[in-house]
């Protein structure tokens, strides 16, 4: 909008009378608003930047410790110990009285004194987030070391951090001891080996750990001295960055809209509020404001990248972009690409007015140019050719300036023709539906690359498709609740189903992007897109609510609801293949700087004990078989504990293997642990705001939550979210192409494994006996 205003702004021609200037009042006034909005914003990042450089301390504590100097020494108490009369010993300023040297004096010493005690503080500080034993308590059974940690740590913190204040007196992570890493590995994968496989595998890393381990090892903690992350970086980059293939489906996933409710059904109004809501959550960003969370603090470097970020291809590896600020969104509809302003002489616009915005869009009878329709499949498929076409086809002129604004915008809206939910005749199906259209869609109507996308369905449902390399799911899931419930309870809509507020008409219109598409890019765009369609293809997806009971009638059986539930997967999949396999369940390490994740095995020798006992006994005795579930469940929370607090396999196994890599060292045992396939990929995605949803009065406002896609093409993908004390949704995807798998029938096993086991538990036959159960098989 405001470089429209700058065109306008003044107009001059030139007359025999000399120079007919003239000036259009309004339009400087709209750029003098916009420029002071981009000042006040540069002013509170500087600000920002000033609390968060002496957090924990204040700015105003410098006053303090000046005052209290200068105090001490007119009453002859001299807290320097004589340092302030050195440091005036040394003073350039010889023109200055003596009072006033002294007053210098006193000012320099103060202000050493106080970055001392930041300092200070902040070491402090850290050895105390450092502590991770409160994670090994039993609930209930607090420590008072534990409770006077709480104390202390609620003491240090201040009373107003920001979204930032904590970072640089988090821990960094800690390379664990290799021996410790391989001891965990081999006890890991006893249960999935045979004896002599087992034997074999041991002698492996014996070998590992006496010759080439120990070198790895020192190269790592030399990287964790210097680095402020030793795995973040190389997670991101070989994990994510360097993937060559479709990032969409294999990496990219989404996130649902309310199960039961729409909250209006007009597509225009729904979009209106959604991108409004996703701007407010922006702005709590900029201004680093921090969401009241649990007493110990998360690493928030994730949240930086949220918004105007976009991965771009490269030939070897893909690089994220991110802008410090964007006034603008990129929208997709019929093939169209749109820019929006979402911002008006400085003033976001009302959600009223982006409706308005965004029903001009809908409502243009423009056509496609010719190969503009389906150009965001060139996202969807592999990332080299993407890389060539943009280099040589949209380096410059049009089709560069046209793609800047699709990056450099805030995210991506895609406005869809379809319908989703699940009501109807095939409420099951529906969600299925629903779920393939979020993850991958028509392989050419989302943007792949932008940090995520917001999708808005022709009915008013909405969805959201995140990029992965950036930051992970709870990350994107705290956004998309705050979007939610802002959308349904704060923004609201009025009776005829519209947003709230007034709109200025004189908007201008949304712009149309223009492209010059040649014939070579459309041949590219139909590669990528065949390459994209077959794998969304492939893709099998299951969404399933489970109502039989949640969370509530877990925890009255005193048993961790996370490890219940990877229990019940363990026994589904048991079914389901009649083996097990190695299971991924990830876990945060954000208690740590930069921290991203680490795995879980759950697959553990504890937990297969319990399904082999529980699966192969006709009858069986209920108090045995609780009790190997009882260990089974300890195990798993102490592995999900280790991980979290720095001690996991996966992330040490990893870092080592790329620095043999970087060696140009060949490892037969890391070879074959990084070659392992995860034929069960497992994810919580928990509700972390509450808060903002009102679940007496609004029961029916209960978040689906979101999936992803499979990671082995033999295997599954497994994404829950408990939602309050009575329901637990399921999101299963599997591979088509592998015969040997479902996800309808893997989400069978799934409930019928909740409900065994809770029987076992609570005493009560399970439904199904044993031998029928496994003739059904």
């Amino acid at each position: 909008m405001a470089e429209a205003h700058q065109a306008v702004a003044f107009q001059f021609t030139i007359t025999p009378e000399g120079i007919d200037l003239r000036l259009s009042y309004q339009a400087l006034s709209q750029i003098y608003l916009s420029g002071l909005r981009s000042w006040k914003k540069r002013i509170s990042r500087m600000k920002n930047r000033v609390i968060k450089g002496v957090y924990p301390a204040s700015p105003s504590s410098w006053l303090f410790v000046f005052i209290a100097t200068l105090a001490a020494m007119y009453t002859r108490s001299d807290l320097s110990m004589g340092l302030i009369a050195k440091i005036r010993e040394h003073l350039p300023v010889s023109s200055l009285s003596v009072q006033g040297q002294t007053v210098v004096s006193v000012l320099v010493f103060s202000t050493l004194l106080w970055l001392s005690l930041i300092l200070t503080l902040r070491f402090c500080l850290k050895l105390l987030l450092s502590y991770h034993r409160w994670m090994f308590e039993q609930h209930g059974h607090i420590s008072a070391t534990t409770k006077l940690w709480v104390t202390l740590v609620r003491l240090m913190s201040g009373r107003k951090p920001l979204l930032y204040s904590y970072q640089t007196s988090l821990p960094c992570l800690p390379v664990p001891p290799i021996k410790d890493t391989l001891e965990r590995y081999l006890e890991s994968v006893r249960p999935l080996l045979s004896d002599p496989e087992f034997q074999r595998m041991t002698a492996l890393a014996a070998q590992f750990e006496e010759t080439l381990g120990n070198r790895l090892q020192r190269y790592l903690k030399l990287k964790a001295l210097w680095a402020t992350n030793y795995v973040s970086d190389w997670w991101e980059e070989y994990i994510y960055l360097r993937g060559r293939g479709p990032i969409m489906v294999n990496s990219n996933y989404y996130g649902m809209d309310f199960l039961y409710v729409t909250p209006t059904p007009v597509q225009a109004a729904r979009a209106g509020n959604t991108i409004t809501a996703l701007l407010l959550y922006r702005r709590k960003v900029n201004s680093e404001h921090r969401v009241p969370g649990t007493v110990v603090p998360l690493c928030a470097a994730q949240c930086e990248r949220m918004f105007n970020t976009t991965r771009t291809p490269g030939e070897e590896t893909d690089v994220l972009q991110h802008w410090q600020d964007s006034e603008f969104v990129a929208v997709f509809h019929r093939g169209r690409f749109f820019r929006l302003w979402v911002y008006n002489a400085g003033r976001l616009l009302s959600p009223r007015e982006i409706e308005y915005q965004i029903q001009r869009i809908l409502d243009d009878p423009s056509m496609p140019r010719p190969g503009e329709s389906r150009l965001g499949a060139l996202t969807a498929g592999d990332r080299v050719p993407w890389y060539n076409v943009r280099k040589q086809y949209f380096s410059s002129g049009v089709n560069k300036r046209s793609l800047d604004c699709i990056e450099k915008a805030a995210f991506f809206v895609t406005l869809d023709d379809d319908e989703q939910g699940m009501k109807g005749e095939d409420p099951a199906g529906n969600l299925d539906r629903y779920a393939k259209s979020l993850l991958h869609g028509k392989c050419y109507d989302r943007w792949f690359d932008k940090s995520f996308s917001v999708v808005v369905y022709k009915n008013g449902k909405s969805g959201l498709n995140a990029e992965h390399s950036w930051a992970d799911a709870p990350t994107v899931a705290h956004l998309w609740e705050y979007t939610l419930a802002t959308d349904a309870f704060q923004l609201g809509y009025t009776e005829d189903g519209h947003c709230k507020g007034e709109v200025e008409r004189c908007l201008s219109p949304p712009q149309r992007l223009s492209w010059e598409i040649p014939k070579e890019v459309q041949e590219q765009v139909s590669v990528s897109l065949s390459v994209a369609q077959a794998l969304a293809d492939d893709v099998d997806c299951h969404v399933f609510p489970f109502r039989d009971f949640g969370k509530g009638r877990i925890k009255k059986l005193k048993i961790s609801p996370d490890a219940f539930i990877q229990l019940a997967l363990q026994l589904a999949y048991y079914r389901d293949r009649k083996t097990f396999c190695l299971t991924y369940e990830a876990s945060m390490t954000r208690l740590f700087r930069e921290g991203r994740t680490e795995t879980v095995r759950s697959c553990s020798n504890q937990s297969c004990a319990f399904v082999k006992f529980y699966y192969d006994h006709n009858t069986f005795t209920i108090k045995q078989c609780r009790r190997l579930f009882q260990l089974a469940t300890e195990k798993h929370q102490n592995l999900y504990r280790l991980a979290m607090t720095g001690s996991g396999i996966d992330r040490h196994l990893f870092c080592l293997y790329v620095v043999s890599k970087y060696l140009g060292v060949e490892s037969p045992f890391l070879t074959e642990v990084l070659s392992e396939p995860w034929r069960l990929s497992t994810s919580q995605t928990p509700v972390q705001q509450l808060e903002l949803f009102d679940m007496k009065n609004h029961p029916d406002f209960i978040s689906l939550g979101g999936g992803f896609g499979p990671v082995a093409d033999d295997g599954y993908g497994v994404s829950y979210i408990i939602v309050g004390e009575d329901m637990i949704n399921y999101h299963v995807s599997c591979k088509r192409s592998f015969s040997e798998t479902d996800s309808h029938r893997f989400g069978v096993h799934i409930r019928q494994a909740l409900l065994d086991i809770f029987s076992m538990l609570t005493a009560v036959k399970p439904e199904v006996p044993q031998e029928q159960d496994k003739k059904q098989q």
